[in-house]
């Protein structure tokens, strides 16, 4: 194992870091906000990727158009579940992950029944590759790395500056005490869903033109997305960040050596570790 395959590994898993990283912050931000699990999240991610195939593809328009469109289409549709779904569930945690799961269902079958079981692709603009020594790293790669560090980044910055990322910060800390100060938690849900999902839809966008589209690809991104937020902590957007990239640098060093079927199963056992002997995750709080 040379060095080069080791920097190889290193940019691959950064690769996969910035995927887990937008899914996993989408996740934390609605459980610390509505404290709902949101099990169906990997299927608005699917969406995405579906909503640029159909605009890209099927209507002639062009990728960045189409992304546009299926970041928007996704956004709404989060509002849309905050508002009709799973607000009249607020409080009952429970029964509203079982709803999730049943929305998993319908999001696929709807999906399947449009566009069919026929795994889908379209390509982006992003075509040409990166040399960095004797690296080298594609273009739509490089382009997930940066979109997702911006991303967070910027929804750091919006928690830390914005009026409305601060009152965010309130109710994950005190929902009451956010509430007798006079904060709209029902606004501040649904701008919570609407981020949560446009980031889910950014990585679905983006990730859609390196591999085939098929209505059961927000599986995988979900069961990473929740080892995510185990390990850095749950509703931690910053430990959302940190078990990101834990979990992505192990996806793209642990093949390097062995497999990747050993790269899911040490990531997997990291996880099972953490709840054993730290159950709040790295980042969390008892």
């Amino acid at each position: 194992m040379g060095e080069a395959s080791v920097l190889q590994g290193v940019l691959n898993g950064l690769t996969s870091a910035g995927i887990y990283v937008l899914i996993a912050v989408g996740l934390s931000l609605v459980l610390s906000i509505m404290n709902i699990v949101q099990l169906s999240h990997g299927e608005i991610y699917m969406i995405a990727s579906y909503v640029v195939y159909f605009f890209s593809v099927k209507a002639g328009l062009s990728f960045y158009a189409a992304f546009g469109i299926a970041i928007l289409v996704v956004g709404i549709l989060g509002i849309l579940l905050e508002r009709f779904i799973f607000r009249p569930f607020r409080g009952r945690p429970d029964q509203a992950l079982v709803l999730s799961i049943g929305l998993i269902l319908v999001f696929q079958n709807i999906v399947l029944a449009i566009a069919g079981g026929t795994p889908k692709s379209y390509a982006s603009p992003f075509t040409s590759v990166l040399k960095i020594g004797g690296l080298a790293l594609s273009s739509e790669r490089a382009v997930i790395i940066i979109a997702g560090f911006v991303l967070i980044t910027a929804l750091f910055l919006f928690i830390r500056f914005n009026k409305h990322g601060q009152a965010m910060l309130a109710i994950s800390q005190d929902r009451e005490g956010a509430a007798l100060q006079g904060i709209n938690i029902d606004r501040l849900s649904a701008i919570a869903m609407f981020v949560g999902c446009a980031l889910a839809g950014v990585a679905g966008g983006l990730v859609g033109a390196l591999f085939s589209l098929t209505p059961q690809m927000g599986g995988v991104v979900l069961m990473k997305g929740i080892a995510v937020i185990i390990l850095g902590g749950l509703g931690s957007i910053p430990g959302a960040v940190i078990g990101g990239l834990i979990i992505g640098l192990i996806d793209g060093l642990v093949p390097v050596v062995t497999s990747t079927y050993t790269a899911s199963l040490v990531g997997f056992v990291i996880v099972i570790l953490i709840l054993l002997f730290r159950p709040q995750g790295l980042w969390g709080h008892e």
